[in-house]
C-alpha cells in the first residue's frame, strides 16, 4: 500500500477523535452523527472517538508498511 494511503487513514481518524471529544458543529461531522445516533444514541461521540483512535493506529500501522 502506498504511504500516503495511511496517511490519509490517520488524517480521518484525526478529525473523528477531534471531533468526538470537541462535539463539533461542522457540517460533515453533523451528517455523520445523524446516521450513526439511530444505533449508538447519546453515545454516538464516544463512539466516534474510539472509532478515530483506532483509525490513527491503522493508518500509522499502514505508513510504516506493517499492515497491507
Amino acid at each position: 500500500m502506498n504511504p500516503i494511503w495511511g496517511l490519509i487513514i490517520a488524517a480521518v481518524g484525526l478529525f473523528m477523535l477531534v471531533s468526538g471529544l470537541t462535539k463539533s458543529d461542522f457540517i460533515v461531522y453533523r451528517l455523520m452523527i445523524a446516521r450513526s445516533k439511530m444505533l449508538w444514541g447519546e453515545n454516538v461521540h464516544q463512539f466516534y472517538q474510539v472509532v478515530g483512535a483506532i483509525l490513527i493506529v491503522l493508518g500509522v500501522l499502514a505508513t510504516l508498511g506493517v499492515m497491507w
